[in-house]
């Protein structure tokens, strides 16, 4: 069957199967005693035509690649999307009354427990620019005719995401994308900001360069016709805006304001005015292609090598590696936030255009671009500067929830960037990345252990994130050394070393220059440890510095919470004869200086480290 075939429209038909997608939205989260009916309810003549009509996608091999892609973004509408699935009999009604149970697939908002939920949905605003992502995985790097159908609400079309991603699909001419817009007026606590006014979100999305079609949404020859007409579509990304009620079917919670997130008051009232039960069941049309998914090569990475005693910049070694990793593997793609010039990621793009995605000052956007194609077989890395991480942190949270593989790199982080001040400056991204559920957290402190590790971070499950500095440090380890992730490396000791000192990245280098000069001119022995897998840590080797010295002193280009410090005290608190820790750290907001200075001035420098062990251990 081809786009241009029509799947004979049986009107009978596709309103038992809305009222039946009504009532067990009803069902379930009256069984719950929780969740949104209402929302589901508005939504469900879209979803009857949608799947009854439209979707290509076999519920039985979830990950064939000519699938449809299917995202709720409007995720608190899980009851029709459950019900969705029982109508395909891929659950069953004993399944359906689980919803938001303990132990249950079926969670309040939905999530890749279900072999059918590409990605978690519920953070408003999101499932648009995963859309985007997969569009772009599917339409242009995959060269697939499967299409991406993302639901959304009215509401979310507040956040400034989901125009991040309208912007980023009409760049991308992504024509087999489509918006559906419930335009149901209400949101949680009263209208939404335009309320059924869709003339208003048409004009927006033109301006954007979208095809646009305005519907009734609950008027099923009309919702069929406009799903035509977007298929039709050659040369841009459609969307439908339907004008729902809120409610819609039962007139106790019809447009009213004060349902939003509850189940019907009178249950039985509820079904009986909706139909009653019923079993009607879907066949979805399957793709006519099956398609590949994209292959992960075997073949060696050449990785670049530095000389030791040379000075290079770890976010150089990035770039290099990752181009390296390019010519290696075709699966791996790369996408950037407009910084390639200053992360190194323009390594890659000059030699792999095809496979780097331009997402421009968007870090939301990218992010969950990322996420749609890691989640079809891709092997996303996304950079930028790792104070603009932060600007993403609800999407990598969520990314975590989608189970999805991504590949985070961070420039310019800390003080030592020097002149160009605090706006710039990454302070908060340890913690943040080591804050996110199942994630590495990774900190080079020279070019060639940057690059194994860029290598490394392709087969690592997960969220995996690379800390790179932006300016020339000393090349300390042999090209070829390998650095397992969640290991470290020993740089000096002795059998009689009086304290540890931990650093990670620049620090590195501080603590070593602070080693020589407590030996040369104080007579103390201080083993220093480059901690450069930040998350998961090397416990072993940390507890043992702490039971040799009794004293470690931590040294990070990070604010002091939830950094390197942190991940430490973690290791060695649990030692019936814990070390004392100390952690020298960013403490005051920086300003504008050379990057000696801005060492200096935060207490992270060799001198001031030097000088807090002297105090430490002699007083």
């Amino acid at each position: 069957m081809t786009d241009t075939d029509l799947r004979p429209f049986d009107t009978t038909f596709v309103t038992d199967l809305a009222r039946q997608l009504r009532v067990d939205s009803v069902r379930c989260t009256s069984e719950a005693a929780s969740g949104h009916a209402s929302s589901a309810l508005s939504a469900a003549d879209l979803a009857a035509v949608l799947l009854s009509q439209h979707l290509r996608y076999d519920f039985d091999a979830p990950e064939l690649p000519g699938n449809d892609r299917l995202v709720f973004s409007k995720g608190h509408a899980s009851p029709l999307y459950y019900a969705m699935l029982r109508a395909v009999g891929v659950i069953s009604d004993e399944e359906l009354l689980t919803y938001r149970q303990a132990g249950s697939r079926l969670e309040g908002h939905p999530t890749p427990r279900l072999p059918w939920v590409d990605v978690a949905t519920g953070s408003l605003g999101q499932g648009l620019p995963i859309g985007v992502g997969m569009a772009i995985a599917n339409n242009r790097l995959n060269d697939l005719q499967g299409r991406t159908w993302v639901l959304c609400g009215d509401g979310e079309m507040a956040e400034g995401s989901m125009w991040e991603a309208f912007a980023h699909a009409q760049q991308e001419g992504l024509d087999r994308l489509t918006a559906i817009v419930d335009v149901n007026r209400l949101g949680q606590r009263g209208p939404t900001r335009y309320g059924w006014d869709t003339s208003v979100y048409q004009k927006r999305l033109e301006a954007f360069g979208w095809h646009v079609v305005v519907v009734d949404g609950h008027d099923l020859n009309q919702i069929n016709d406009a799903f035509e007409e977007v298929k039709q579509v050659s040369d841009r990304p459609s969307a439908i805006l339907a004008r729902t009620v809120k409610g819609k079917g039962v007139a106790a919670i019809e447009d009213q304001s004060d349902a939003h997130g509850t189940p019907v008051p009178d249950f039985d009232s509820a079904v009986s005015e909706l139909g009653g039960q019923t079993d009607v069941q879907v066949t979805v049309a399957v793709p006519d292609v099956p398609g590949t998914r994209p292959q992960r090569s075997s073949a060696q990475v050449e990785l670049p090598t530095f000389e030791v005693g040379a000075e290079a910049a770890t976010r150089d070694a990035f770039g290099e590696a990752l181009k390296a990793l390019g010519a290696a593997r075709s699966d791996v793609v790369v996408l950037d936030a407009e910084v390639s010039d200053s992360t190194r990621s323009r390594f890659f793009a000059e030699a792999y255009p095809d496979r780097f995605v331009q997402c421009y000052l968007a870090e939301q956007q990218m992010i969950a671009a990322a996420v749609g194609m890691a989640k079809l077989g891709w092997t996303p890395y996304a950079a930028t500067f790792a104070a603009f991480l932060t600007r993403a942190h609800d999407f990598i949270r969520m990314a975590a929830v989608s189970d999805a593989d991504l590949r985070l790199v961070g420039s310019h982080a800390g003080v030592a960037i020097g002149q160009d001040g605090p706006s710039q400056m990454g302070l908060e991204d340890l913690a943040m990345m080591r804050a996110t559920c199942g994630s590495t957290v990774l900190y080079p402190c020279d070019a060639n252990q940057a690059a194994a590790l860029v290598a490394s971070m392709a087969d690592v499950s997960g969220i995996s994130y690379l800390r790179a500095n932006r300016n020339k440090a000393p090349v300390i380890y042999e090209p070829g050394e390998e650095f397992p992730i969640g290991g470290s490396r020993v740089l000096r000791e002795s059998d009689n070393d009086q304290v540890t000192l931990v650093g990670a990245g620049i620090t590195v280098h501080e603590a070593l220059e602070a080693a020589r000069t407590l030996a040369d001119k104080h007579g103390i022995n201080a083993r220093v440890i480059d901690m450069y897998s930040v998350k998961p840590a090397d416990v072993d080797t940390l507890r043992k510095a702490g039971l040799d010295t009794g004293l470690i002193i931590t040294v990070e280009d990070h604010w002091p919470h939830g950094g390197l410090g942190d991940a430490v005290l973690d290791a060695v608190a649990p030692l019936e004869r814990p070390s004392k820790v100390a952690k020298l750290a960013v403490r005051h907001m920086p300003a504008s200086g050379t990057p000696a200075e801005q060492l200096r001035k935060a207490g992270i420098d060799a001198e001031c480290i030097v000088a807090a062990a002297r105090t430490m251990l002699v007083g």
